[in-house]
């Protein structure tokens, strides 16, 4: 169990936020907010992830307006087809 002390101000503030957004305790507003952290970090780390991946997956592509003129023009392609 962690407990923390807070200046009168912010612990105010928790307060009305959990009130605010349906908690029943400050603990469970600031539980949340601990989980929703780690949820972003975990999407962070999968972003970064996919994106080493990505370079790592081949020869680079320089991505200019002809690029995706190119890319757009196959598409329509395929959906003509």
């Amino acid at each position: 169990m962690v407990n923390i002390s807070l200046p009168n101000q912010i612990s105010d503030f928790i307060e009305q936020q959990a009130i605010a957004d349906g908690f029943s305790t400050p603990s469970e507003y600031v539980l949340n907010m601990i989980l929703r952290e780690q949820e972003r970090l975990r999407q962070q780390q999968q972003v970064e992830s996919l994106l080493i991946e990505g370079l790592d997956s081949g020869e680079s592509v320089e991505v200019t307006d002809d690029w995706w003129s190119s890319r757009r023009a196959a598409l329509d392609a395929l959906h003509r087809s």
